[in-house]
């Protein structure tokens, strides 16, 4: 029997033991089917036994290796072979067989909620109308590059049902055309603009439903950023989980207001890149995140829980494991927290090759797997398709799962109107190619073409809108002597020369071999408006920051210079010395883990500028303007915070600008805050400081293990960036949500108004009562039809690695009673969550227990607007009187912010006001399990600019 190297580490085979052929659906947390031989101790050869010693001569017998001594010397070298490629059949010695994660089964059924109630009864209808293999096939993937998209389920035609389309990604769509390169999501979190997040995510979906994508992956909220140096901070909003849960709801009620799936990722605890996919970095088994409960919930989840609440249609399941568990088949998360606990109604979808196992992920709660390909890319097997077919025969897979997992997928459907055919065609373009002519199935061995790119243009007037972003997410970090807004004629007065300005450095340039010629923006070369990786798109256009600015200067007045060049060097040098004003333009980049560029294999090395960015700097400071010593603005790009104590206090740098990843409008947003069109009103979405070791344990991104599955523990619990520098007292550089402005502001007149005052003495919130509403998720038949009616149809034409839901034969099939996985019951379902009872959570958890409201004053002489931000800290060392548990918080938390605009200058106010929840005042209790609000000790609520600059403070 032929096995590859990922069948056989999954193995466990012993001495008396042979392994049958692997069978994907029996395959659970790394186990194999087995069956067990007698092995014969004797040799047959001419048809007599008799014992080895009898037929071998004393040489034979002692100075040649036995069999059993070549079986041994084998076996050794075998070891060996598999130590070295860190795999084998040592692996599940790394880790629990069942993982550490609690076992929550069965998986909670849909449709036990009023704003679901209609689409999960249209879906009802139609799924009761399927076939079995129909109801597979909208739950499994096609294949790697099968169809249009980069991910298409399988569609149900006699009923109307089409193959979903999914795409990527959380910035704009991926491998399209004719379509907007919105600013990153770290750059929309930098704005902490509520309308904007949600603009942005209309115009997102308005670009997918336009290009017939049904399915949108994103937006992304994990990674949260628990290391600064995680390639793919980026493409979420902060590190705080409610910047990015408001941020996430805000772009979901966008995207979804077009009628398109929104898709919350990556659940959960996808912090690194390195080890975050079995054999991707030299390791059989993907890293486990072991996080502690409360942490998960205050935390990681919280985003999630606001994007249920916000009515998302799906959630993508990450690589990583989370307590030795893989996330994709880990029943505690998917069907304890996401589908019991938060109330979520759509369906969970794999992230690509994220599920280890069929009948393991099925049963945890997953509900569709992408791409459709198993273990390996574009091998045309899958761990579901006909093997989930098979598992349901076998009794392995209750057919009430595949019901719920079906529904899931059409309700979700359904909810965002897609049956509407006049609106829905399908995909207009190929992720595969440019060409107006293409492959229907591009892998496979159908040489079938058809028009596969219609060239829909879907931008609109999206620019704009990406360029208000791209604006608003830029962070004015220093600004000495008011050097900024800079004037269109430079000269404050007449004078008998020009102006010299000069533009220094590659990121101000675009990439010498065009815009897109790194395949997913792989690559660091010209300025830098997006990270690397699947969440990147083609730029249809992009406005270099040094394009704008040749445009905008009044030209009689002002010559601007710039040298080709990268780095320092003489004609640098002596562009400096001779310029009156330097824009020095520098970055720092990275991304998805699957491309390594410059070094950086996906997460960052270090938290420093790429390309010697720090020694340009300087050296731009120290010769700008020769002996006159003229002045330096600094440009900084980057997908994360970066150090700069090496220039940051140089006198003759007057200025940072932190523009983030602004997306295709980059030069004009720069411009538009640079020259004060727009006041400089971004701020910080993480913190920046003066040292790597300022952030702690949690910034070291784990890079080498001896562990077969390398485990990465989060010691640190809440405590990541400004929660641990404020827990520490370390000074930062500058505060996360800091950011300075063109003019000045006050903060007054703070008070509290108690919505629910006699909530304030209730530590647990009111019992959930979703289970006594009247709404209860739909009944089906639950009698499975003769399995011949899952063969494949006679005739029917195979192609090569396209997955189907059929059987090949029935004869594989098995009776007897399943092998369910530890903890798995069906008629004896785990208890809800009380801290459940509807999507987002308890319904009482969002009930306002205050509102908070201050006086926001303009006292500077120019328009602005402000970000006010309200945090909340809980008793320090609280004990719950019932549990004993000792409760240590962080000192103060983000709980509420709003971006308030001032036209009035010196003087003019706005009151602005915010409302605090139960969720707000509360911690959650591992003993509990829920969520509670503490009844003795004092609450603070702290109101102001930044998590260190808070003038108002108050006592709940």
């Amino acid at each position: 029997m032929r096995k590859s190297l990922e069948e056989a580490y999954r193995s466990d085979s012993s001495e008396d033991e042979d392994i049958e052929e692997f069978d994907p659906l029996n395959y659970d947390e790394g186990t194999l089917k087995r069956k067990k031989q007698k092995k014969s101790r004797s040799n047959i050869d001419d048809g007599t036994v008799r014992p080895l010693h009898e037929r071998k001569s004393w040489a034979r017998r002692h100075l040649v290796p036995s069999k059993f001594c070549w079986w041994m010397i084998g076996l050794f070298f075998v070891v060996v072979i598999l130590l070295l490629s860190a795999g084998g059949i040592w692996v599940r010695k790394a880790a629990p067989e069942d993982g550490q994660s609690d076992p929550v089964y069965p998986s909670p059924l849909g449709g036990a909620d009023k704003e679901w109630e209609e689409s999960y009864r249209k879906a009802a209808d139609l799924v009761r109308q399927m076939t079995l293999v129909e109801k597979v096939n909208i739950t499994t993937g096609v294949g790697w590059m099968m169809g249009m998209c980069v991910g298409n389920t399988g569609p149900v035609p006699r009923l109307g049902f089409p193959s979903l389309c999914l795409q990527d990604g959380p910035l704009g769509l991926r491998f399209t055309q004719n379509t907007t390169a919105f600013p990153a999501g770290i750059t929309v979190g930098a704005t902490w603009n509520r309308e904007l997040m949600r603009l942005r995510g209309e115009a997102h979906g308005k670009e997918a439903r336009l290009k017939g994508v049904n399915v949108l992956l994103g937006p992304a909220m994990g990674p949260i950023g628990r290391s600064p140096m995680g390639g793919r901070n980026w493409e979420g909003f902060g590190t705080d989980p409610v910047l990015q849960a408001v941020a996430a709801a805000e772009t979901i009620k966008g995207i979804q207001s077009q009628g398109v799936i929104a898709t919350a990722k990556h659940f959960i605890g996808n912090e690194q890149e390195h080890f975050r996919q079995g054999w991707e970095w030299g390791r059989p088994n993907a890293i486990s995140s072991n996080i502690d409960d409360r942490t998960l919930h205050e935390m990681y989840a919280w985003p999630f829980a606001e994007s249920v609440k916000a009515g998302v249609g799906s959630v993508m399941c990450s690589y990583n494991q989370v307590n030795n568990s893989y996330a994709c088949q880990n029943s505690k998360l998917m069907n304890g927290i996401l589908k019991d606990e938060l109330g979520f109604q759509g369906f969970v979808q794999s992230d690509w090759l994220a599920q280890r196992g069929g009948v393991a992920s099925a049963l945890a709660g997953l509900d569709v797997t992408m791409p459709g390909d198993g273990l390996r890319w574009q091998d045309g097997k899958t761990l579901w398709g006909g093997s989930l077919a098979k598992a349901i025969f076998n009794g392995s897979v209750p057919v009430e799962r595949l019901n719920d997992m079906a529904t899931r997928v059409v309700a979700a459907w359904y909810q965002m109107k897609q049956d509407d055919q006049d609106s829905w065609k399908g995909p207009n373009f190929s992720s595969w190619t440019h060409e107006k002519i293409g492959l229907i199935h591009p892998a496979s061995d159908d040489k079938a073409t058809g028009v596969v790119n219609q060239f829909v243009n879907a931008q609109g007037d999206h620019g704009d809108i990406a360029r208000r972003v791209a604006a608003e997410g830029i962070v004015l970090l220093k600004n000495n002597d008011n050097i900024l807004p800079l004037t269109r004629s430079a000269w404050t007065q007449p004078m008998d020369r020009k102006f010299k300005v000069a533009i220094i450095g590659e990121d101000a340039r675009m990439n010498k071999n065009g815009m897109n010629s790194c395949v997913d923006r792989g690559c660091n070369e010209g300025t830098l408006a997006s990270g690397w990786g699947s969440g990147a798109v083609e730029f249809p256009y992009l406005i270099t920051p040094l394009a704008a600015l040749k445009e905008v200067w009044d030209k009689d007045n002002v010559t601007v210079s710039s040298y080709g060049g990268s780095g320092w060097s003489n004609g640098v040098e002596k562009l400096a010395k001779e310029s009156d004003l330097c824009l020095v333009f520098a970055n720092a980049d990275g991304g998805e883990g699957f491309i390594t560029s410059g070094g950086v294999a996906g997460d960052r090395n270090n938290l420093y500028l790429a390309k010697d960015g720090n020694k340009l700097i300087k050296k731009v400071a120290n010769n700008c303007g020769g002996d006159a010593k003229s002045n330096v603005i600094v440009v900084l790009h980057t997908i994360g915070p970066v150090l700069m104590e090496e220039f940051v206090d140089l006198p003759n740098v007057k200025a940072i600008v932190y523009a983030n990843l602004p997306g295709q409008e980059s030069g004009n947003a720069l411009v538009d805050v640079l020259f004060g069109d727009k006041d400089a009103s971004g701020r910080l979405p993480y913190t920046i400081a003066k040292k790597e070791e300022d952030y702690g344990p949690s910034r070291k991104i784990l890079t080498s293990t001896k562990d077969l599955v390398p485990q990465q523990n989060f010691t640190e619990g809440l405590f990541i960036d400004y929660r641990h520098f404020d827990y520490h007292n370390i000074t930062p550089r500058y505060e996360f949500g800091y950011g300075l402005s063109y003019t000045t502001w006050h903060l007054s007149s703070g008070q509290i108004n108690y919505a629910n005052l006699s909530e304030k003495f209730k530590p647990l919130p009111s019992p959930r009562t979703d289970l006594n509403d009247g709404i209860k998720p739909p009944n089906f038949d639950t009698t499975l039809p003769e399995p011949s009616t899952a063969l494949f149809p006679p005739g029917f034409r195979i192609l090569k690695k396209y997955i189907y839901p059929y059987l090949s034969s029935i004869k594989t099939l098995v009776k007897g009673p399943p092998q369910y996985p530890t903890g798995f019951d069906i008629t004896h379902p785990t208890t809800p969550s009380p801290a459940g009872g509807a999507q987002g959570g308890n319904p009482d958890l969002y009930t306002i227990l205050a509102e908070v409201r201050a006086t926001l004053t303009n006292t500077g002489k120019r328009p602005g607007s402000c970000v006010v931000q309200v945090y909340v800290s809980l008793p320090q060392n609280y004990i719950d009187e019932e549990t004993g548990e000792v409760i240590v918080s962080p000192v103060r938390q983000l709980r509420n912010f709003s971006k308030t605009v001032v036209e009035e200058t010196e003087g003019g106010r706005k009151e602005v006001k915010f409302g605090l929840t139960r969720k707000d005042f509360s911690y959650w209790s591992t003993t509990r399990g829920n969520w509670v609000l503490p009844t003795k000790g004092d609450i603070v609520i702290e109101v102001g600019f930044s998590s260190r600059d808070l003038p108002i403070r108050m006592t709940y």
